[in-house]
């Protein structure tokens, strides 16, 4: 879910999502259509994505919430404390 979000930084239909988690990655997580498709069911219902509106009405397109912004600061706040452990 955490790539998700990020790559959700900007609006996103699900194939591109698919391949922006890919390049953030640097081609490491790849991730199926089903697996993305349940997590944004469960980003949908935390409200830290929502649906925006799109040119192409076959595409669902989505983008991060503020919420969805604050939980990325708290990780990014988590994983900052676990790398600095590695220093000691």
């Amino acid at each position: 879910m955490h790539y998700i979000l990020l790559a959700l930084r900007e609006p996103l239909h699900g194939y591109a999502i698919m391949k922006r988690i890919e390049e953030l990655s640097n081609h490491d997580v790849r991730i199926a259509a089903g697996t993305l498709y349940g997590a944004i069911e469960n980003l949908l219902k935390q409200k830290w994505i929502k649906q925006v509106p799109s040119d192409d009405p076959r595409r669902k397109v989505y983008n991060i919430t503020d919420e969805g912004k604050r939980i990325l600061k708290v990780e990014q706040q988590r994983l900052a404390h676990i790398l600095s452990l590695y220093k000691e």
